[in-house]
């Protein structure tokens, strides 16, 4: 994907870049960039760039510095950078370079990088523009490959370990941890009843283990120790201000509960209904005509959410393969602002940066309570994502909890036969 460097003298009469300056500019380094947009503009030298290859990005939150990689290139006047998050890689794009400044929004979220460009280094700030005073210090080095240098990593940790997070209120959750040595790496995810915790990789040291993700919106910390061969005891950092500790035992036939079982309609109701507005502002139904005689898949979902990230991919790519065969997709999003127009902004930019192939609508904010509200036959909607399988009769056939998606590996894979088969006979009733 090719991005291109935009004209930041245009971009001075654009509502965003006003925006952009109330909510990010007035950093460290922001206040001198302020300066010399509105005295030199004719000094813009848009070809002021980034060195090209890997670099090792950093971000400082609760005492802790959480590395993660982008790779950086440019071809024919437009850079292209991808992070890399342990087994994946994410675009990032509307990247804009101005004097010795960088700028660059976090691939479909709601979230900007700004920093100052040294020869070798980057020096600026991490903002999710949509909450209150969420600023982190971020930083980078060029040629710096890996989250580390020189680890290793024993596989003394392989296996599936049965653990329960409590957080500062003494509130506990119950989740899976995967782990496995893969070369000198350390990899693995949490799963929980809710979705999983995606691409984690880190190392070991002795009895201790390390493990991170940066996936642009998620940003999180673990660390545990062997108490003995069967317990591990941990503590894991998200964000700006969550803090848990956990116990794992080692238990290699531990199952969550089935995520088919645990929303569902109410007694008396076997079907979905609701009227939201699509991304034009008419209002859909599932009792369209567009959907009648079709098996219909409702993706509860926001495009804030990494899980959702994942489950529309492959949804995409299912709906991509099955349309044919009479069935039709409807995303009902539930985003951060209650505003339609920021709500539309933020699914067309996700329909157009993951090439999402369905139908959108807007049907509120994102809380499970709100979706809840919203959608009142079923029991609750206890997390994003959350897909609803109706038959070509308006039957409520399934509705399934969360998503684990391909950092849980096996899981996923059982994942895919299961609804490949189901869906197959679903179609072909």
């Amino acid at each position: 994907m090719m991005i291109k460097i935009k004209n930041f003298r245009n971009s001075l009469l654009n509502n965003d870049f006003i925006t952009l300056i109330k909510k990010g500019l007035k950093t460290l380094f922001g206040l001198s960039i302020l300066v010399g947009i509105f005295t030199s503009c004719e000094n813009v030298n848009p070809e002021l760039g980034l060195k090209q290859g890997v670099w090792r990005g950093q971000i400082s939150t609760q005492g802790n510095d959480i590395p993660f990689n982008f790779d950086v290139q440019k071809e024919d006047g437009a850079y292209q950078i991808q992070l890399i998050n342990g087994l994946e890689k994410l675009d990032i794009d509307d990247i804009d370079i101005l004097e010795d400044s960088l700028f660059f929004d976090m691939h479909i979220f709601d979230i900007s990088v700004k920093a100052k460009i040294y020869n070798d280094s980057l020096v600026g700030t991490y903002t999710k523009n949509y909450a209150e005073n969420y600023v982190l210090p971020f930083k980078a080095f060029h040629g710096k490959k890996g989250r580390f240098d020189n680890i290793s990593s024993s596989n003394i940790f392989d296996g599936s370990w049965e653990t329960i997070f409590t957080d500062k209120e003494g509130k506990e959750i119950s989740a899976i941890g995967i782990f496995k040595k893969e070369g000198e790496a350390f990899r693995g995810t949490f799963l929980s009843k809710t979705g999983d915790y995606r691409y984690l990789d880190g190392y070991t040291v002795k009895d201790t283990m390390y493990l991170y993700t940066f996936d642009g919106n998620h940003i999180y910390k673990f660390r545990a120790y062997k108490e003995n061969d069967s317990i591990l005891k941990g503590e894991y950092w998200s964000g700006k201000t969550s803090y848990k500790t956990f116990v794992s035992v080692k238990n290699d036939t531990v199952a969550l509960p089935d995520p088919n079982s645990l929303t569902y309609l109410k007694d008396g109701f076997d079907r979905i209904e609701f009227s939201f507005p699509d991304l034009d502002g008419n209002l859909i139904s599932p009792q369209d005509e567009k959907y009648k005689d079709k098996v219909l898949i409702v993706q509860i979902l926001g495009t804030w959410c990494p899980n959702c990230m994942d489950e529309t991919r492959f949804l995409s790519d299912w709906y991509n393969k099955n349309q044919s065969k009479g069935v039709e997709i409807i995303g009902l999003a539930y985003e951060i602002k209650p505003e339609f127009e920021y709500a539309r902004e933020r699914v067309l930019s996700m329909k157009e940066k993951l090439n999402v192939p369905y139908d959108f609508v807007i049907a509120g904010t994102s809380s499970t309570k709100s979706a809840s509200e919203s959608l009142p036959m079923l029991n609750k909607v206890m997390s994003f994502p959350t897909s609803i399988v109706i038959d070509r009769t308006g039957k409520v056939r399934r509705i399934h909890t969360g998503f684990s998606g391909p950092a849980t590996g096996n899981h996923y894979e059982e994942f895919v036969d299961d609804f490949n088969q189901f869906m197959k006979d679903i179609i072909d009733e």
